[in-house]
């Protein structure tokens, strides 16, 4: 197997640079997320450790040793595309074998890596099939199989799974998990799909805007997101921001329309003197009585999930039958995520409580972290 390093990674096309300065250690058998919206770079930087771009500045080594001048062919690496990349006139055997049979591997091993790789992922009743004959999630599985057979040391992922339906998607992520486990290749895949990237991920490389933003396992990323723009883009739904400045004496926050929103201390002291935006995840919001609330919301849109329903509004002006501490500025948007027992209309306004504990802060200039 292998260990991947990156070090002040970079990629510029003429003057305009899109990856600025990439820096992650990735640890043999590890698989790492690089996750990001469109255009964050974060398919360019796959295609640099594949060979398949010129790094610009930097280095990238395979096992310690530096890449940045080796041809893709001899990176000892196996790369599974997003639109599968079989050849149509070939059945799943020989689609499977043609990169063994360039490479002048015996026959007799050729087939028993095939028939392996065919058990492993359940294709061996299909080998004499054509691609045309074969669902996508088949198709995707045969990609996997031309890749394992190589036995590369490094595995690499460039959106594998966006040509499925959702219900194939979520089957194909639990297949691509175990089977890397199993193998204990080291793998690197890329993908926008925030779930799909902390389902299948040991640690995430979250990208955005050709920089890393934040580098740590999903469920830290998620707890503790490093910037508001982490912090927006990995949950379903994505984190509540309230925008406002701090009254450190008062400890609370006094948003855009006036209203006054009471924080606890240790929220309050590491954001004094910044404009802020203060952040609550969905499920950190609860109904309560009025005179508990934080927040009231009126009711925009009710969906129904079964286990969970999604409530989204807006935090609406002052209203007479509310505390002012609890109103807010009109222009706020906000998602909850309740039980799926819970009775909530369409139009309603109702009193709506955020756990102290539960609270972000981010600096409302640069989207930096404040309450570290």
């Amino acid at each position: 197997m292998a260990t991947i390093g990156l070090e002040n990674v970079k990629k510029r096309y003429g003057k305009t640079e899109v990856i600025h300065g990439v820096d992650v250690e990735i640890a043999d058998g590890e698989l790492i997320v690089i996750v990001g919206p469109s255009g964050c770079g974060k398919s360019t930087l796959l295609r640099m450790v594949a060979g398949l771009e010129t790094v610009s500045e930097g280095e990238i080594r395979i096992d310690g040793e530096r890449v940045n001048e080796t041809e893709p062919k001899d990176r000892d690496i196996a790369m599974v595309f997003q639109n599968y990349a079989l050849y149509p006139h070939m059945s799943v055997f020989d689609n499977m074998a043609y990169g063994l049979k360039i490479a002048r591997v015996p026959k007799a091993e050729i087939r028993a890596r095939v028939e392996e790789a065919g058990r492993l992922l359940a294709l061996d009743e299909l080998l004499e099939r054509k691609p045309k004959a074969l669902s996508g999630g088949q198709r995707q599985r045969v990609a996997m199989g031309r890749a394992i057979v190589r036995q590369p040391r490094v595995f690499l992922f460039d959106e594998p799974l966006s040509n499925l339906d959702a219900l194939l998607r979520v089957q194909m992520r639990l297949e691509i998990r175990q089977l890397q486990r199993r193998l204990g290749i080291t793998s690197l895949y890329v993908t926008h799909d925030q779930v799909e990237a902390m389902t299948l991920a040991d640690r995430l490389v979250v990208m955005h805007g050709g920089v890393a933003e934040q580098i740590d396992t999903p469920m830290n990323i998620y707890d503790r997101p490093a910037s508001r723009f982490v912090a927006g883009f990995i949950g379903s739904p994505g984190m509540n921001f309230l925008e406002g400045t701090l009254d450190v004496d008062g400890g609370a926050l006094r948003l855009a329309g006036g209203a006054v929103v009471r924080l606890p201390p240790e929220l309050v002291a590491p954001a004094a003197g910044h404009a802020v935006q203060l952040g609550v995840r969905p499920e950190h919001m609860t109904l309560c009585r009025a005179e508990e609330a934080t927040l009231a919301l009126e009711v925009l849109t009710v969906e129904t999930l079964g286990a969970d329903t999604l409530v989204h509004g807006r935090v609406p002006g002052p209203a007479d039958d509310m505390p002012d501490s609890i109103v807010a500025d009109a222009a706020s948007s906000i998602a909850m995520r309740l039980p799926g027992a819970a009775k909530v209309r369409d139009g309603e306004r109702i009193p709506v409580r955020i756990d102290p504990a539960a609270w972000h802060s981010f600096d409302g200039a640069s989207g930096v972290r404040l309450d570290r």
